[in-house]
């Protein structure tokens, strides 16, 4: 399969811990709350990944992937959100764009991957209506300096998890619950935000490839009847009151406006702004870049609307209670290819299980092995089909913070020991790296 990525993703939050002069990030104000994480879990050490990175680096070459997507942490480059660099950041990203490079491995880089300088977000974060400046100050210093070695980028990752996440349901940093009318407006803030840092990638980048990383809240029809397709589709892009909904955040980026849907419900809600925000906004991209991790099926209900479908009982699911469903990769890229017109590219998926060291020493996680297979059996018949797909990412390359679930959660190939640090490839690792082997041919 040539001209297919074959990866694996993690942020800097979740691995890097808090060495080298990382400024405080918003998401270690948030852990101080009592019960805000898991049995109080913080990210100060997480899994270590910058006192262990030439090891990572040659567990990824071990792996055998065309390309590693991480995360910049905005606190380690600039701590204090602004002003002067962190000279020790930079020159940890210097060693891990080097060190993949070195072993024929392609670096794709997010900006932003939730950990907000707490210096801005205690002058409002993506409420204030400074943060698409901020963001691409931010995004030109990152550009000047990699640039010469990193062409890919990702802009804003899962952005209705740190906004309704974080400024409505109160469950991420910063934690608050705040109106729709606010929540709406910083969501707004995100988009320009992004819209801004494409600009600024195209200028400075020379060949760039951009794209970002929502959530693709996808629907699987119940059948293969055409009606039952028709009504996953249009489940797949329906607004709701949660802006946990694909269409309030692809269809700005891909379409360059917001659903009618969505300004018909939000209504005096929706913040006001020129067209020219729009068009910011709207900036092309290289690919409709997504997370997708599970699905929904639907139907075609008697009256010809289309309904969900309940799960039956017992209907498999992961660790973290999340239903398994292969068939979303198949039909998610499908109707994204469908909808707006670019190739596609996963981002994320993966699968939450309760690993540990067996007697042997090893990981056998046969769950995310099947897991692995069918998704992956379910995206390259999409392919086959005749859907441009660019790419798969695995979440996660190594166990890590899981957020607000702290420690709780193992998604990655790669078994890490939070007390020493110590790393253990688990059995999907090796499975994934067949696999790869295996499609390549």
């Amino acid at each position: 399969m040539s001209s297919f990525l074959w990866g694996v993703a993690t942020s800097s939050y979740q691995i890097e811990g808090d060495a080298l002069g990382r400024g405080v990030a918003n998401w270690d104000t948030f852990a101080e709350r009592p019960g805000a994480i898991f049995e109080g879990h913080d990210a100060k050490s997480s899994a270590a990944h910058i006192a262990h990175l030439d090891e990572d680096l040659d567990l990824l070459k071990e792996l055998g992937v065309d390309a590693y997507r991480f995360s910049f942490s905005w606190p380690r480059v600039l701590p204090l959100g602004q002003g002067t660099p962190n000279e020790a950041g930079l020159a940890f990203y210097d060693r891990l764009i080097d060190g993949l490079l070195q072993r024929g491995i392609e670096p794709i880089a997010t900006l932003f991957h939730w950990d907000l300088p707490d210096a801005l977000e205690r002058e409002g974060g993506f409420l204030n209506e400074r943060m698409p400046g901020w963001f691409a100050e931010y995004t030109a210093l990152l550009a000047r300096r990699y640039s010469d070695r990193v062409r890919r980028f990702i802009t804003l990752n899962e952005p209705h998890a740190f906004i309704e996440g974080g400024l409505r349901q109160g469950r991420h940093a910063p934690g608050h619950q705040l109106p729709l009318a606010l929540v709406l407006r910083a969501a707004h803030h995100a988009l320009l935000a992004h819209g801004r840092a494409v600009d600024v990638l195209r200028a400075l980048v020379p060949k760039s490839w951009i794209t970002a990383a929502p959530v693709l809240i996808s629907s699987i029809p119940e059948s293969e009847s055409e009606r039952d397709q028709q009504a996953a589709q249009e489940l797949t892009f329906r607004v709701t009151d949660s802006l946990r909904a694909s269409a309030f955040w692809m269809d700005p980026l891909y379409l360059g406006r917001y659903p009618e849907a969505a300004l018909e419900r939000f209504g005096a809600d929706m913040p006001r702004f020129p067209s020219s925000d729009l068009d910011q906004i709207g900036r092309p991209l290289d690919a409709v870049g997504f997370n997708l991790y599970d699905a929904t099926p639907a139907r075609q209900a008697p009256d010809g609307s289309p309904e969900f479908v309940p799960w039956p009982p017992g209907a498999p699911r992961s660790a973290f209670n999340w239903p398994i469903t292969p068939a979303a990769l198949y039909y998610g890229p499908l109707f994204a290819w469908q909808r707006y017109g670019l190739p596609t590219i996963i981002l994320e998926n993966g699968l939450s299980t309760r690993d540990w060291l067996a007697l042997d020493g090893q990981v056998h996680d046969a769950e995310r092995v099947n897991f692995i297979e069918r998704h992956l059996s379910a995206l390259l018949r999409a392919r086959e089909a005749g859907v441009p797909i660019e790419g798969y990412f695995h979440w996660s390359f190594l166990d890590n913070y899981e957020w607000n679930h702290g420690y709780r959660e193992r998604f990655g190939l790669v078994y890490v020991d939070y007390r020493t640090g110590r790393r253990t490839p688990k059995d999907s690792f090796l499975s994934y790296r067949g696999l790869i082997e295996h499609y390549r041919r």
